[in-house]
């Protein structure tokens, strides 16, 4: 049976006292909705339908670069029986759906794939169940005396011996599409919430005989919610620390896991050392034998084989080549390509820029939009003034110059192969190769001179 998933991500999430919509709360740097629809997409669904209320423009326009999914409004909130009812026009008769929820992130692909795989005709539907030692809150599986599940009911309309019951529904459903056509529509809401509940369908799949299949997950992590930013927080580290134990088990070597974030995709080969409070964003590529010192963020980047990266430094949109050194406290900007060897040191930012193979920046010196060749030496103080107020400009240095401390190159700007630029000056005309070029004011004394002294 063909496959499509419902996502319900209409609530407004007034406990996250946020402008914010609920489903675009971050989790490990992307929204929640985010997490799920990449589920979605594991599990090969042909269609993705997610069910929008509040905050709709925003949640669509976040996911934008998304154009397959489908969109179902849900203008008053009354319930997830009303919720999935406003999404049936979207499903066929045929095929299966499975139905998630925007702000419960980390369900896994293992799970639903279980759950999904147990419908394999219209005369099955399942669900997923939890058993919790406290069951407060969440609705009773109420069973046959053979087993077989009759029924949910919800904590404000159960008995006390309802209450007692410790197997919890999820609300996550694997349902044949005919089955919803023709339950669906028939949702009554005369329950202690006044809401059409979603669960009233086991009831009558019970009443029908339509088998109905139970599973479990592995974790009671993959079925929590998030409501406030509480939970929020507490998932957060549940994630990263799923994160980090994989990571462990691959061969990285995290100092301590528990102070590590990965929000987003890394790939790594062997022998990687990561220090405490170091975190990786969107897609992070990490070659052989690289250190990463404390304190560092890294995000879309690709780091060569062997490279250091000192405490305290910025890497973000940039490649740098094997053996190359950087930091501590130095920042790569986006565009920045290093290669092989180069060092860039304490204090030194570059941006939009190409450094060859052996180049050095050693300190406190900026490159922005630079073409720099092979075995440069890039003195202490030095910039690139790439930026007239209105254009960048590019500044080209030749392989072998020497760039001396406190340069200024006025860009456009080129320095020629083997030049030297004498410390302190203010290069704004090119200069020729193996060539030095001194431009700065000629020293005066003046003898007999007396500083001024307070009075």
């Amino acid at each position: 049976m063909e496959l499509s998933v419902l996502i319900l991500a209409a609530g407004k999430g007034t406990r996250m006292r946020s402008a914010l919509p609920k489903v675009l709360q971050p989790l490990a740097g992307r929204p929640l909705l985010a997490h799920v629809l990449a589920t979605a997409e594991a599990l090969a669904a042909s269609q993705c339908v997610v069910v929008y209320g509040h905050g709709g423009d925003m949640v669509q326009d976040s996911f934008g670069d998304m154009p397959h999914l489908v969109w179902a409004e849900q203008t008053e909130q009354k319930g997830t029986g009303h919720a999935v009812l406003v999404a049936l026009p979207q499903l066929d008769m045929a095929g299966k759906t499975l139905i998630l929820y925007g702000d419960v992130p980390l369900t896994t692909v293992a799970t639903l794939r279980q759950l999904v795989d147990s419908v394999q005709g219209g005369g099955s539907m399942a669900l997923l169940t939890a058993q919790l030692d406290n069951p407060t809150g969440y609705g009773r599986i109420v069973r046959s005396a053979d087993g077989l599940v009759q029924r949910i009911v919800e904590q404000k309309d159960a008995s006390a011996d309802e209450l007692a019951i410790g197997e919890i529904n999820t609300g996550i459903y694997c349902v044949p599409n005919a089955l919803l056509h023709q339950w669906l529509p028939s949702l009554r809401n005369d329950n202690a919430q006044g809401e059409y509940y979603l669960t009233d369908i086991v009831g009558m799949a019970a009443r029908e005989g339509v088998h109905i299949q139970t599973a479990q997950p592995a974790h009671l992590w993959e079925i929590e919610g998030v409501n406030d930013k509480l939970q929020l927080a507490a998932l957060e580290r549940i994630y990263q620390k799923t994160q980090a134990e994989a990571l462990l088990r691959a061969g990285v070597t995290l100092v301590d896991p528990a102070r590590f974030d990965l929000r987003g995709e890394l790939s790594h080969g062997m022998d990687v050392h990561i220090e405490p409070n170091v975190i990786l964003e969107g897609r992070v590529e990490l070659g052989c034998n690289v250190y990463i010192g404390a304190n560092c963020q890294l995000r879309n980047c690709v780091i060569g084989d062997n490279v250091n990266i000192r405490p305290n430094s910025l890497i973000e949109d940039s490649r740098v080549g094997q053996g190359a050194v950087i930091g501590p406290f130095a920042r790569l900007r986006p565009g920045t390509e290093l290669g092989e060897n180069v060092h860039i040191g304490n204090f030194v930012e570059v941006k939009k820029s190409v450094i060859g193979a052996g180049s050095k920046a050693n300190h406190l010196a900026y490159l922005g939009d630079a073409d720099i060749g092979k075995g440069v030496n890039i003195g202490a103080g030095s910039i690139t003034c790439n930026y007239d107020g209105a254009n960048k400009h590019k500044t080209v240095i030749g392989d072998e110059a020497f760039i001396g401390t406190n340069s200024s190159l006025i860009a456009p700007v080129t320095i020629g192969r083997g030049a030297t630029t004498g410390a302190g000056s203010a290069i704004s005309r090119n200069v020729p190769d193996n060539t030095l070029a001194v431009a700065r004011g000629k020293q005066v004394v003046l003898e007999g001179w007396q500083r001024p002294r307070k009075k």
